[in-house]
């Protein structure tokens, strides 16, 4: 298998993954937490969502967040945002990227944002029109690419109508997420396989969740496809509030062990996120998902020796 040389891995522990969590993290916490992924070597995180606080408790605090985050040069501090009253937030609080998103199925967009599909689309657009005129960029996010939990399997075909139709908005790049992890490197072959006959890999992002164990397989199979742009999630963290049994993203610092154990370069500095899910689990009051977390806390308390 050719790989790629480097790719971006995009953090979205802060907002993807804590959005679904019922134990509140305090404001100060937040900005620790996205303090200490800002000395880590990323370029990409994506700090907070503005969604009306009644849905998302968890992140209503997004303004308060970004006015206190010491912000790093060449890092892109994204939040995610659903319609322009969202938007008029994000671009008080300064954001770098505004992030729009719906899904490729009818079920779940219903359950997610309460319109079809159609419906969604001018909605998206007045965003994304707004947050280029204010001089940020837009990414997009496609859910349940693979699978639906309302409708079952989704045809890739459908999921480049859907990206087709966010590229004529202005968006930069897709992610593609897997919301339900319930694909496979077969199934993951075949939607790129239909992405790629339209859009460049440069376009294109893909977002695993591993609430099959799937995810780092189908990350090997998006790199056989060039892709080079990862979304990942400190501690594996993470959910979707309107996806029964989804659990969070491909943890971060375990992307960030498969790529570095190929030579794939990230440019961040794996021990440090390691850290800094360590900082989120005590936050928490919980053990995360992650394998390498599950590694540090053993030999944190076993002085790093095998008793086996």
């Amino acid at each position: 298998m050719k790989l790629p040389s480097s790719v971006q891995v995009k953090e979205v522990g802060p907002r993807d993954g804590l959005q679904n969590e019922k134990t509140l993290i305090n404001t100060n916490d937040k900005i620790e937490l996205i303090d200490r992924l800002s000395e880590t070597g990323l370029n990409y995180i994506e700090v907070t969502s503005f969604v009306h606080p009644k849905w998302i408790p968890q992140l209503a605090d997004a303004v308060e967040v970004l006015k206190g985050i010491k912000r790093k040069k060449g890092i892109t501090y994204g939040a995610l945002v659903p319609n322009s009253k969202g938007l008029e937030r994000a671009i008080e609080a300064d954001i770098d990227e505004v992030s729009i998103f719906m899904s490729a199925s009818e079920g779940h967009n219903k359950a997610n944002i309460n319109k079809s599909i159609v419906e969604t689309y001018p909605v998206l657009k007045e965003v994304a029109e707004g947050a280029l005129a204010a001089g940020k960029s837009v990414r997009g996010y496609i859910s349940t690419v693979i699978a639906c939990p309302y409708d079952g399997l989704v045809s890739p075909v459908q999921v480049a109508r859907v990206a087709e139709k966010l590229f004529e908005m202005g968006v930069s790049e897709i992610s593609l997420g897997d919301t339900i992890g319930v694909g496979v490197p077969t199934q993951v072959d075949a939607l790129l396989e239909e992405m790629t006959r339209h859009f460049s890999t440069d376009q294109l992002a893909m977002h695993f969740h591993d609430t099959r164990g799937m995810a780092l397989a189908n990350v090997m199979a998006s790199l056989a496809h060039g892709i080079q742009k990862f979304d990942s999630s400190i501690g594996g963290l993470g959910g979707c509030p309107y996806a029964h049994g989804a659990s969070g993203n491909v943890a971060t610092e375990d992307l960030l062990y498969l790529l570095e154990g190929m030579g794939i370069q990230t440019g961040i500095q794996r021990e440090k996120i390691v850290q800094t899910a360590l900082y989120v689990e005590e936050k928490l009051g919980k053990p995360l998902h992650s394998k390498l977390v599950a590694v540090a806390r053993g030999e944190e308390n076993h002085g790093g020796v095998c008793k086996a």
